[in-house]
């Protein structure tokens, strides 16, 4: 059992990948405690030794820019549509916009959303915001049932500012704290009862974003899978019954459909269409390599319902690890492999191969990433491993290569995967303020996931819809298991 201890807001482990970034401050509307915050926050980038450029270039990492309470803001005025265009670059930098509310404010919203939320059926009226589609309550509902009334609340900011990471100070004359809203709906705080710790943990925070990168530069390899091979292998039908049944069990959330919260003409210029709920993936040993659903972000795609063409297999790293190498069916779509394509494979490397059916296979069968967290488990069944300590104070984001790395770290400390004879059969970790990765190991005679979801059934592996935002701990509960504890 692996235990995550909490420290106080200035010893906080840091990355030791953090990098000196660059970035640029371009003032949008803004209220006077916001002028403060980010006169404070830039000197404070300064003291740390990243650069504060006078007008972003084509080495600026991050551009802070601002953006005033309940005014939704046009399309063709906010910097993640325009800075490529305004200020001639050939990217966009991360965009992170500031925004203030009153505590008392703040309050009044999550209590509205809280009473909307209760409600046995939605109210649409309740969900009704300026800038938002009529459509809106859906994701907002679903994404208030998964993450409570912040993220509902996170939603309708992000989509009325048309930002995807938003830092929403809390407070009136001074900082109470802050929130950091990102694309996976991940909210956790920084408390400025200590204003100087309180401006030194964001400047943290926004580097550590700043300094990893996305691996979604996927290698396709030459040589195609013809359809006859295809057809001939055991798991594609076993990938579609294993979405069948975590369906059941509600384990997937609904994607996110940009278009169901906004109406923006040119939002594939800037940001995908819609995200998806998870990915899950499976070894095949005829092909040995592992057989994974697509990426939700080039289009929707069911997991609950997998299809042929909903499948991609990754065969391996690239050498310089921007992405994976992957293989070609004949006559299939092809579209390219969950953004957690390296994580999901690299993760073998450090881990102990077994003989199983006459093949060499990695002792992790099948993988499961999901935005939900674990309530409880049976140490006797499942093993938690943690995160390095950084990663539960300074979260990183999905589909990059220091959540890969993260990923495989922990994993590569999991006895019951590094011992194949160890009678755990799960092992998992947890993403603060994203989710969860699960790894099942080879069982005779279950199909793929099956120990997974049989896990569920049987309250050893319990799934919830929140997820920790920060440090956590596995503590004993009074039926046997192990309870979650934010820290």
């Amino acid at each position: 059992m692996g235990i995550i201890h909490s420290k106080s807001q200035t010893d906080k482990p840091t990355h030791p990948w953090l990098r000196s970034i660059k970035l640029a401050y371009v003032p949008g509307q803004a209220a006077p405690l916001l002028e403060e915050v980010v006169d404070q926050l830039l000197e404070h980038f300064r003291q740390h030794g990243h650069q504060v450029q006078d007008r972003p270039d084509d080495s600026t990492d991050v551009l802070l820019t601002s953006a005033p309470l309940d005014q939704p803001m046009n399309w063709r005025e906010a910097a993640l549509f325009t800075a490529r265009r305004r200020f001639r670059l050939h990217r966009t930098p991360t965009i992170l916009t500031l925004m203030q509310i009153r505590p008392e404010e703040l309050e009044a919203r999550l209590a509205h959303f809280a009473r909307a939320l209760s409600k046995p059926e939605p109210d649409p009226a309740d969900y009704r915001f300026p800038g938002l589609s009529d459509d809106a309550y859906r994701t907002l509902v679903e994404q208030g049932q998964r993450g409570g009334p912040v993220l509902a609340l996170e939603r309708v900011l992000q989509t009325q500012s048309k930002s995807i990471r938003i830092l929403l100070v809390v407070g009136d004359k001074r900082p109470l704290y802050a929130y950091h809203f990102d694309l996976v709906g991940a909210y956790p705080r920084s408390d400025a009862q200590d204003l100087e710790a309180f401006y030194d943990d964001i400047v943290k925070r926004v580097a550590t974003v700043a300094s990893t990168h996305e691996i979604t530069d996927h290698q396709v390899l030459d040589e195609f899978i013809s359809q006859a091979q295809w057809k001939s292998l055991r798991t594609p039908d076993a990938m579609r019954r294993a979405g069948q049944e975590l369906g059941k069990r509600n384990f997937f959330t609904e994607m996110v459909l940009i278009e169901r919260l906004v109406h923006v003409p040119a939002i594939s210029d800037a940001v995908a269409s819609q995200y998806s709920e998870g990915c899950f993936a499976t070894w095949d040993p005829q092909l040995q390599a592992l057989v994974a659903t697509v990426t939700g972000s080039s289009r929707p795609v069911d997991k609950t319902d997998i299809k042929d063409d909903d499948l991609a297999v990754i065969v391996g790293v690239r050498p310089d690890g921007q992405g994976a190498i992957v293989r070609h069916v004949a006559d299939r779509q092809n579209d390219p492999p969950s953004s957690e394509a390296v994580e999901m494979i690299d993760m073998d490397t450090p881990l102990p191969r077994i003989r199983w059916d006459g093949f060499e296979v990695p002792v992790a069968r099948s993988k499961l990433h999901g935005h939900r967290g674990i309530a409880a488990f049976d140490p006797e069944l499942v093993e938690f491993v943690p995160l390095d300590p950084a990663y539960y104070h300074y979260p990183v984001s999905c589909a990059t290569q220091a959540q890969a790395h993260g990923i495989k770290a922990a994993f590569s400390r999991a006895q019951a995967l590094l011992d194949p004879d160890d009678p755990r059969r799960i092992a998992f970790t947890v993403l603060p303020g994203h989710g969860s990765v699960i790894v099942e190991k080879w069982v005779p005679g279950k199909a793929p996931l099956q120990v997974v979801w049989e896990a569920m059934d049987a309250g050893a592996l319990d799934i919830s819809p929140r997820v920790p935002q920060g440090p956590l701990s596995y503590i004993p509960g009074s039926d046997g298991r192990l309870v979650v504890h934010d820290d």
